[in-house]
Order: C-alpha cells, then structure tokens, then sequence
C-alpha cells in the first residue's frame, strides 16, 4: 500500500526548510537573538515577524566574518517558511554560477522568472565574491529584476561605510546599492567573531583541565 501524498503546498514547504537546515545553525529567532546587541534583538524580532515581505522590503546585513550574518538571515528566513511564506537560500558564488550557465544556455530569463517565484531570495556572502564583468551583469539583472517585485536578504562581510566595494565597478555598485537600499531594513553587526570567541573559549578550557587534574591527583 502506497503512502498517501502529501499536499503540494507541504512538500515545497519541506523541500524549503530542508534548503535552510544545510547551513547546519541553530534555527529560531530565540537562538538568534542571543548575544545581539538589544537594538539589533528587537530589529531581529520585528524582522521575523515577516512584514518587510509584504512590504516587498530587503534586509541588507553587514558585518565582520562570524559576526553572525548568516545565522540571523537562516533565523528569519526559517520563521518564514515555518509561517508557510516562500523562502530561497543560496550562496552569492553558487547563485552566480547559476545565473552565468543559465546565461551562456541562451535560458537567463527562464532562470531569473523561476528565482521570482519566491518571495524571499537570501543570498549568502556577497562580500566573499570577486565579481568579473561577466558575473557582476548577471547579479546586477537578477536584482533589477526582482526590484520592487520580491525581498533580498543579502549578506556581506563589509561595513556599510564600504558598501560600494561589494561590486568592482563602481557605476555598477551604485545601481545595485541603489536598488537594494531603497525600501530596506540595514542590519551592522559590529561584533568580534562568534567563532574565534567560541575558539579562544574552548582553549580557555583545554589549557584548564590539566591542571585540574593534576591538583585532583594530589
């Protein structure tokens, strides 16, 4: 005997949380906001109550690699689709290898109306990617085309001060930040790394135990 089927609107839902349980974070705004700054906690929380996508509003997250960037964004991210609203996730460097062979197949459109769909596009580590020509075209259609149409969530490892260095062409940074600004919620996380703090912690520990050990043993 056959399972029955589940829903349609369930399996995309599943296939969506599992896209997000890849990133191997704590999921939940609860986790997220611990260890944020308040202002930055009560920003979050408003974030995932999910009004900026109706709203069709992006959230722009700056910061210092580890800050916590792209745990925040899978924690908002999550709340939506546990709300049943339509979420994708991608990194920047695989997001453009997509967008170049959909170019180079002659199918860039097909490619840019199915990443329209959703109503939130999350694109991880934008700073991380040295943009060719070529590849900075293709980010720089996609956000066109979704402008006012759907949310980006984007993640960057620089400051808002430098924001113009998340392309390499100055004119077309300044249509991409102009786009992606307007109508958005900005989110600096202007804290030390998460990981090297959890590291330096665990060395804490480790350089304690023989000590501990040896006072025991006496």
């Amino acid at each position: 005997m056959r399972p029955a089927a589940r829903p349609r609107g369930q399996r995309r839902k599943l296939r969506r949380t599992g896209r997000l349980a890849i990133q191997h974070l704590p999921r939940g705004m609860a986790s997220c906001r611990r260890g944020l700054p308040s202002g930055t906690a009560c920003i979050a929380s408003a974030l995932g109550d999910g009004g900026f996508l109706g709203r069709r509003e992006n959230v722009l997250v700056f910061g210092n690699p580890g800050s916590g960037k792209t745990h925040l964004v899978c924690a908002i991210a999550d709340e939506q689709v546990r709300k049943g609203r339509s979420v994708l996730f991608t990194t920047c460097s695989l997001l453009v290898k997509h967008l170049l062979a959909a170019k180079r197949d002659l199918s860039l459109p097909g490619a840019l109306k199915k990443l329209a769909r959703p109503e939130a596009l999350a694109i991880d580590d934008s700073g991380y990617v040295q943009h060719s020509r070529d590849e900075m075209e293709v980010l720089f259609t996609l956000l066109a085309d979704r402008y006012g149409r759907g949310s980006v969530l984007l993640t960057t490892n620089l400051p808002f001060s430098q924001r113009e260095r998340i392309f390499k062409d100055p004119t077309v940074t300044a249509a991409a930040i102009d786009r992606l600004a307007h109508h958005s919620v900005i989110v600096e996380l202007n804290m030390e790394s998460c990981r090297m703090a959890a590291a330096q912690k665990a060395r804490k520990a480790d350089s304690g135990t023989p000590s501990a050990t040896k006072e025991a043993d006496a």
